[in-house]
Formats: C-alpha cells, sequence, structure tokens
C-alpha cells in the first residue's frame, strides 16, 4: 500500500459533528457495550468525512478519538489504512473511477483520460470547488463495467462521451441520474432479457397443486372374481346415528355409514375398520399419535377414519388389514397407536402429544419422509 498522510494545513485547526448527525452517532454507539466503544471507530470517522465536506482532517480524527477515548494515533492508524477514508480535500462531487481489471477491460482507460481533461490530475480539486477524481481499486459492480462512483451514487456502463455528459451536468449544478446509463434496468440484459419470457411461469398455473403419488383411495378396485372378472356387486350404503364420546367426555350423535363389505385387494388380509361419516368440526388431530403424520392422516380420513376412539377400538384384524393395505407391516403394533388413542380418546395426554401441541415436532407441520 502507498504511503498515505493526511493534509496538516488544510484542516484547520477544530471540528465539530453537524447537530443533527449526533443522532446517527448515538445509534452506532449503542451498538458497542461501554468497555467496546472503540468498535465504533469506522461508522464514526465514516460520519465525519460526510460532515467535513468528504474528507478527514487531522482535527475531525482527534474529535473521534476523543469520544471513543482512544489514542489519537490509534485512529491515525485506521483512516491511514482504509483508501475509502480520503485525507485530503476533494470536490462537492468526488468521482472515484474503478481501474480493476473489468471496468479496464471494458474501456476505463478512455475514461480516465476524460477525468484529467474535463478535471485534472487525481486528487486536484477545480477552481469551482464543484470536481475532483481518483482511480479506485473495484467497486463490485462488474456487470456494469466500465463505471464511477459520485459521492455515494453508482453511474454505470459509462462511454467518455456519456461520463463526459455526466461531468458537465455536475460542474453546472444539473442533476444527474445515477444507475446504468444504456438501456437495462439494473444489471439485466442490455434491451431486455431473452429468457424466461414465457408468462405461465409468473401467472401461478405452473405452481397448482398435484395429487401425492401411492396415496391409498377410499373405494379399492373390486376383486378380480374366480374367472378372472370384477366382481359385480356394489356397495350398499345405510345411515344411522349412534352416540360418540369427544375428547371432554361429552356425548353427541354422528352420522355412522355402513356399507356392504366390498371385496378388498388380494394382498389385503384381515379386517377393514368400520368408517363412519363425521362433520369435519368432529375430527379429531390424528397427528398426535406418534406414527401418524399429515400424509398417513389424509390416508386414515379417506378409509373414514376421523377419531381417536375409532382407532382404539381397533380389533387385531383391524391393525392387519390397515397395515397391509398401507404398507407398512407391525407399525402400528412397534408404535403403539391404539394405547396412544386410548389415552388421547378419553382427554388425556401423551409425552408425544403434548410435544406436537408446542409444534416442536416436525411432522405435525410437514409430510413424511
Amino acid at each position: 500500500m502507498a504511503l498515505r498522510r493526511f493534509d496538516m494545513e488544510a484542516g484547520g485547526d477544530t471540528f465539530a459533528f453537524k447537530p443533527e448527525t449526533e443522532e446517527k452517532i448515538a445509534f452506532w454507539r449503542s451498538k458497542y457495550p461501554a468497555d467496546k466503544q472503540r468498535s465504533a471507530v469506522i461508522p464514526m470517522l465514516w460520519l465525519a468525512q460526510k460532515d467535513n465536506s468528504g474528507w478527514l482532517s487531522e482535527p475531525a480524527m482527534r474529535e473521534v478519538a476523543d469520544r471513543l477515548e482512544m489514542p489519537y494515533i490509534r485512529v491515525y492508524e485506521v483512516a491511514t489504512f482504509y483508501t475509502m477514508f480520503r485525507l485530503q480535500p476533494v470536490g462537492k462531487y468526488h468521482i472515484q473511477l474503478c481501474g480493476t481489471t473489468p471496468c479496464q477491460l471494458r474501456g476505463a482507460e478512455k475514461l480516465k483520460e476524460v477525468c484529467q481533461t474535463e478535471i485534472g490530475k487525481q486528487m486536484f480539486v477545480t477552481d469551482d470547488g464543484r470536481l475532483s477524481w481518483e482511480e479506485v481499486e473495484c467497486l463490485g459492480a462488474c456487470v456494469n463495467a466500465p463505471m464511477v462512483q459520485v459521492n455515494d451514487d453508482y453511474f454505470e456502463d459509462l462511454t467518455p462521451d456519456s461520463l463526459g455528459m455526466i461531468l458537465n451536468k455536475l460542474k453546472n449544478g444539473v442533476e444527474a441520474h445515477p444507475g446504468p446509463q444504456v438501456d437495462r434496468i439494473n444489471s439485466a440484459p442490455e434491451g431486455g432479457t431473452a429468457i424466461l419470457t414465457d408468462p405461465q411461469l409468473f401467472d401461478g398455473t405452473r405452481n397448482q397443486s398435484v395429487a401425492l403419488p401411492n396415496l391409498p383411495t377410499a373405494e379399492p378396485e373390486p376383486e378380480p372374481t374366480a374367472a378372472g372378472k370384477p366382481a359385480e356387486s356394489a356397495p350398499t350404503n345405510t345411515q344411522r346415528e349412534v352416540p360418540q364420546k369427544d375428547n371432554t367426555g361429552k356425548t353427541t350423535l354422528i352420522s355412522k355409514t355402513e356399507t356392504a363389505e366390498r371385496s378388498a385387494p388380494a394382498a389385503v388380509s384381515g379386517e377393514k375398520p368400520e368408517s363412519v361419516t363425521i362433520a369435519a368440526e368432529g375430527h379429531d388431530d390424528l397427528k398426535r399419535i406418534k406414527g401418524i403424520g399429515p400424509k398417513n392422516e389424509d390416508a386414515l380420513n379417506e378409509l373414514g377414519i376421523f377419531t381417536f376412539r375409532q382407532i382404539a377400538d381397533w380389533s387385531p384384524a383391524n391393525v392387519d388389514w390397515v397395515e397391509d393395505y398401507m404398507s407398512f407391516p407391525g407399525r402400528i403394533e412397534r408404535e403403539d397407536w391404539i394405547a396412544q388413542a386410548k389415552e388421547l380418546a378419553t382427554g388425556g395426554e401423551t409425552e408425544f402429544s403434548k410435544r406436537v401441541d408446542a409444534g416442536q415436532v416436525a411432522s405435525s407441520k410437514d409430510d413424511e419422509d
């Protein structure tokens, strides 16, 4: 790094922050404990530079050191190390021209010639005090090279002509608009994008829900007869009201569907549990049973299983049928669904249901693996 010294003569003898800056100073200092206030030295120097017409005088650095109770030399070390801090006067509009490889390859050398012609040597301030410039390292806008930073604003996609027009506006007090100086939005392709133009990508039609694979259906296909043809008999449904206790012990009447037995798939053994039709507000949260996540709960609902009491009343034959039908042999017994359901059906709780109620179980919110 080149030797950097601050201008002792141009800075005068005193410096004071502007009154409106005090709130910003308090904000930065509040980020650090009382014995770590020196951690705010960089933002404090930055605020001092802004309040001192864009550069740091020696009195400004001393003011920062005094406020943070730091030795002057420690503040000088920071200010001379970081090139974001300027140590001699600059113009009202200070141009930082990126000369790093991407900008250099895209024409930064020609932009330097414009600055030299319109302003003068680096760090020279024009007689009217409006313009100065310097070459800096990468400013992080390589896609829009070549570019310059004027005070806090980026001017990108420059040519010698466009930079000359910007400098002329700044010199004459005319507003210059920052950003790309060609037909593009931010860093989008010049002239507009040529890809991802299909409106369906953005109107939501490609995000419609689709059925999950391998979910059991509510009505299994009829079992083929010995002759190889499907059974022709259709199920007969009847409705009757039966008493049902909810979690609080209150007894209500629900509509129960009794269906003439339909032949189950050949691979399913045991006895299909009795199904019911019940209003949505009477459904229990079956996910409170360990081993039942959203996908299994949907599958059980498809079979007409909506309450803890139904599961609690399953017979061994019912368990065999459900395990075969849902393709997880031994799981119901292994995870003890029936004992859990009995406890929950009487209004009790299990350790797992407590965790579900507290939102600590992922399977109570997301699909199972």
